[in-house]
């Protein structure tokens, strides 16, 4: 599912390509096919407005996770998701992510709203080799 746009690439981690399984497994499972589909749809726009800019309205620095993360609720990409199938009423997820130089976003995690973002997003795993310190805060 990996996404591009607005010149950025998005690259998504072992652990968010799980997340995003389970999430749709899980809808597919209690709400149907079209559900599952409707959502898929959802995480795609998210990912596409991400890279499109990664700190647009809704998205939120959150140094306490680690250092350059950022959150973004996927119900802000709900409107533009909007497809025959529908619109997801109540999305849940937020995307867990973060800038590498200009040109990549790093999709860390997918999230359920109700997980510990704390618990489920350790920072020592997060720190980006390829930047110093003072690159890394910006």
């Amino acid at each position: 599912m990996p996404e591009s746009g607005g010149g950025r690439h998005i690259v998504l981690a072992p652990a968010a390509r799980n997340d995003i399984r389970e999430a749709l497994l899980w809808s597919q499972e209690r709400f149907g096919e079209r559900a599952a589909a409707r959502y898929s749809g959802l995480l795609k726009q998210a990912l596409r407005d991400i890279a499109a800019d990664p700190e647009r309205p809704g998205s939120r620095q959150r140094p306490d996770l680690a250092r350059g993360i950022r959150t973004y609720h996927l119900c802000f990409s709900r409107d533009r998701a909007r497809s025959d199938l529908g619109i997801v009423k109540r999305p849940r997820h937020f995307l867990v992510y973060r800038r590498r130089g200009e040109d990549v976003i790093d999709i860390v995690r997918v999230l359920h709203e109700a997980r510990d973002l704390e618990r489920h997003v350790p920072g020592e795993g997060l720190r980006n080799p390829n930047l110093s310190d003072a690159e890394e805060g910006e």
